[in-house]
């Protein structure tokens, strides 16, 4: 080995350790700052939270915030996102075509939501953000817009995980499958928005899978849910 590679080598692992470090604390940060903004956020509520406010929960500056967010409507999507990840398998295996068990999938996600919102601290918090929390005054808002876009999303994955169901039999041909979407989504939210605000009003955890069926119960038998089939 000549003199040059044997100092270069030495040199490229430290540069190598200097850049993984850095990268970890990089994460390490951005995890503080969605942290410090999930407690502000559930205490002050969105509107009323700052960047500056975050700033200082988090013991950083305003231009560490700017750093790894763009505005406050990016670090609200930022935190979303961490309780939203560990659906996503379940929702994409509930609206593709070749899913033989749609309606199981959907019920696995529904119940699976109540749960994590019962049992997980971070979940329920940020939960209660979202319906108790954000302060929609401005339509034009980009959290409200982002709310509104997630909405759209679920319903359409809804109606589709529906379709699914029809086509494995699951549930009924004449199934509209439009009100049937608007009448389960309004239901699972419902469950989720009156426990957020009274939880001692029903165990939620225990009580997830019953609930769930019960909904699902009433996309089968429930006839103002059928269309005219021509």
């Amino acid at each position: 080995m000549g003199v040059v590679a044997a100092l270069f080598i030495p040199l490229q692992e430290y540069w190598f350790d200097m850049a993984r470090s850095t990268k970890e604390e990089a994460l390490e940060t951005r995890s503080r700052i969605i942290d410090a903004a999930e407690n502000i956020f559930h205490e002050k509520g969105v509107a009323q939270t700052s960047l500056a406010d975050i700033a200082s929960a988090a013991n950083l500056t305003r231009g560490a915030i700017y750093w790894h967010f763009r505005n406050k409507s990016d670090l609200f999507t930022a935190m979303c996102e961490r309780i939203r990840l560990p659906m996503e398998a379940m929702v994409e295996a509930s609206i593709n075509e070749g899913d033989k068990d749609p309606l199981g999938q959907m019920r696995k996600l529904c119940v699976f939501i109540l749960r994590d919102t019962a049992t997980n601290l971070q979940s329920r918090k940020v939960r209660d953000i979202v319906f108790h929390k954000c302060e929609f005054v401005d339509a034009t808002d980009p959290i409200v817009v982002r709310q509104q876009e997630c909405l759209l999303r679920a319903m359409t994955n809804i109606e589709k995980t529906m379709c699914n169901a029809i086509s494995q039999g699951q549930l009924p041909k004449d199934l509209d499958t439009r009100l049937a979407g608007i009448f389960f989504h309004a239901a699972v939210i419902g469950l989720l928005n009156n426990w957020l605000f009274s939880p001692v009003r029903f165990d939620l955890a225990n009580d997830a899978e019953k609930l769930i069926d019960a909904c699902l119960d009433n996309l089968s038998n429930a006839p103002s849910l059928r269309r005219a089939i021509k």
